[in-house]
């Protein structure tokens, strides 16, 4: 691989663990993956947990990649990339570099653990091709410490999925005209359809070009709430809401107290909406109105049969099994948070354990463990997916494509509460389907702006 016009990329172990097809992410040029990251992942292809199988799905794609009938020679210099759907811009090489026959010396670090075997390999590529960008992808933080420190020139974090570059810009789901919107808009037609007033006004006329469909408006004097319906060229039509209309909305008796959460409680309950994504700090009513949404949605209104709760838990599979029960009681600790909810939505009734147990059971609530949900094709069912921000993009992708005919999907998460090693707020799945999906017809987003929970968690989240 003597291209001097393209780049050298080496791939820590927790890039191929993040995105199994990372290889065919660096286009035109090529790819080293030190032997170590394979006996890294020969280990972690075993193990009882969910970061197994995206271990074995990128041997898997070495394997394809490098094929059957390659030399050992052709190993170590690298064969083309194969052309592959959705990726035709991959036209690079691949190799696989033979760390454990190379004696480092010069800058090297002791090969006392794999960290510093692809460290060593880095530098080693470094000093061998002085006519190339000889670049180290990892997601670990220290690592690309370690790496500036032993003197590699390059490294970087793997951002393919990565869409924005600070979370500050993060889609937020509605967007807030400053004084009043009637006053400043002239030019505006008002049709009628059935039940609902629909705006049509030029786009001139609005003073931000970031609007997309299913997005929310207010603003700061009037009691004006509309929801973008479809936006071409040069018009913008919008359903208009009314925010006294959306505050009064109820579900399972729980009432909005704050507009974020009206807007949030009018898209939990729009049967024309498949999916709802809620973002926002703790204590904003995430978690609180999707439960009390799903239970008038199923009991209530009779629009779907089943309530389906799940979220990622990082140890599950290797704790799941020695906790007692079934498997709902098994992911019960993991899911507290749910069963906390519904406590709060039945604290007032005369026996609320019994009504706890009577609604469990009416609304067909089913605990589930995110590792057992693959495969499946879950039908007219609401899928309240939790604790989001912990979730890459490609376990994201693997979840919401499990959604069959009649199934309504809602996801929430806080991304200042990320406790994956590898993830931060702009490389969470979760800000990943926020805006890969904001021009999605069939799908809302609402950042629920403020904490409700009590005076105590607001001042800590303010201030801690």
């Amino acid at each position: 691989m003597d291209r001097d016009d393209t780049k050298l990329f080496v791939l820590d172990t927790n890039v191929l663990l993040h995105e199994p097809l990372a290889i065919y992410s660096f286009k035109e040029h090529d790819v080293i993956v030190p032997m170590t990251v394979l006996e890294e992942l020969d280990t972690i292809k075993d193990r009882k947990r969910d970061v197994s199988r995206d271990a074995r799905v990128a041997i898997r794609t070495l394997e394809d990649t490098l094929g059957g009938n390659i030399t050992p020679e052709q190993l170590v210099h690298g064969v083309p990339l194969p052309v592959r759907p959705g990726h035709e811009d991959a036209t690079g090489h691949l190799a696989v570099f033979p760390d454990h026959l190379i004696e480092f010396t010069i800058g090297s670090l002791t090969g006392d653990n794999n960290d510093n075997l692809i460290l060593n390999t880095t530098l080693h590529l470094q000093q061998q091709h002085p006519d190339r960008d000889v670049v180290l992808v990892t997601k670990d933080i220290n690592m690309r410490l370690k790496a500036k420190g032993v003197g590699i020139e390059l490294v970087e974090d793997y951002r393919r999925d990565q869409i924005i570059d600070d979370v500050r810009f993060l889609t937020k789901g509605f967007h807030q005209f400053q004084g009043s919107f009637w006053k400043n808009v002239g030019n505006i037609e008002t049709e009628r359809l059935g039940r609902k007033t629909v705006h049509q006004l030029p786009l001139s006329e609005v003073d931000t070009d970031l609007l997309y469909v299913n997005q929310y408006l207010i603003d700061e004097e009037s009691d004006f709430c509309g929801r973008v319906s479809k936006l071409d060229q040069d018009h913008v039509t919008f359903q208009d809401l009314n925010r006294e209309r959306i505050m009064n909305a109820e579900a399972w008796g729980i009432r909005p107290k704050n507009v974020y959460q009206g807007m949030a409680l009018q898209a939990l309950l729009d049967p024309d909406i498949d999916m709802v994504i809620l973002t926002g700090p703790a204590g904003c009513g995430k978690t609180l109105l999707a439960m009390a949404s799903a239970l008038e949605l199923v009991v209530e209104r009779n629009q779907y049969e089943k309530i389906i709760v799940t979220r990622n838990t990082p140890e599950i599979a290797e704790s799941i099994g020695f906790l007692p029960g079934t498997e709902e009681e098994k992911m019960g600790p993991w899911l507290a948070a749910i069963t906390d909810t519904l406590e709060v939505l039945h604290k007032h009734d005369v026996n609320p354990a019994g009504s706890l147990n009577y609604i469990m059971d009416k609304a067909n609530i089913q605990l589930k463990s995110i590792n057992f949900m693959r495969g499946r094709s879950i039908q007219n069912t609401i899928v309240l997916l939790d604790e989001c921000q912990n979730l890459t993009a490609s376990q994201l992708k693997t979840m919401i494509t499990r959604m069959g005919e009649g199934t309504k999907l809602i996801c929430c998460g806080n991304l200042a509460q990320i406790d994956s090693n590898y993830l931060t707020p702009v490389t969470s799945g979760l800000t990943y389907i926020v805006e890969r999906f904001k021009n999605f017809d069939g799908s809302a987003n609402i950042y629920l702006n403020g904490v409700v929970r009590s005076r105590l968690a607001e001042f800590a989240e303010e201030y801690l």
